[in-house]
């Protein structure tokens, strides 16, 4: 059975840290591509970040380029997002996915439900 479970998401102050944690199970996170999605209250879904290969490949948003660093653990199965220097606009609930494929591209063949992120100020 596939799954991805998010945890780590909490509240931080401006200009504070957070690391994301994906634990993915029924599949091997280093034949797909992972990817952070996040959506805001009364806002579309925005890609944040995608990894691939090992780290070959990483995509980040303009948004969250130099802020969030995307990694991933075979030996654990698990993608992790580490956001820094947040900011109130970064509140959002942010959920992984993987899609079978040796790029990133947009569709998603797997969702997890997400984490919530609150960023005050």
């Amino acid at each position: 059975q596939v799954q991805l479970v998010e945890s780590g998401g909490d509240l931080v102050q401006l200009g504070g840290s957070l690391t994301l944690s994906c634990a993915a199970s029924g599949f091997s996170v280093h034949e797909y591509a992972m990817v952070w999605f996040r959506q805001a209250p009364g806002k579309e879904r925005e890609e944040v970040s995608c990894i691939r290969n090992d780290a070959e490949i990483t995509h980040y948003s303009d948004s969250v380029k130099g802020r969030f660093i995307i990694s991933s653990e075979n030996a654990k199965n698990m993608v992790y997002l580490q956001m820094n220097s947040l900011r109130p606009e970064d509140t959002a609930v942010y959920c992984c996915a993987a899609v079978r494929s040796e790029i990133c591209i947009p569709n998603m063949d797997y969702w997890g439900e997400g984490t919530l992120v609150t960023v005050s100020s």
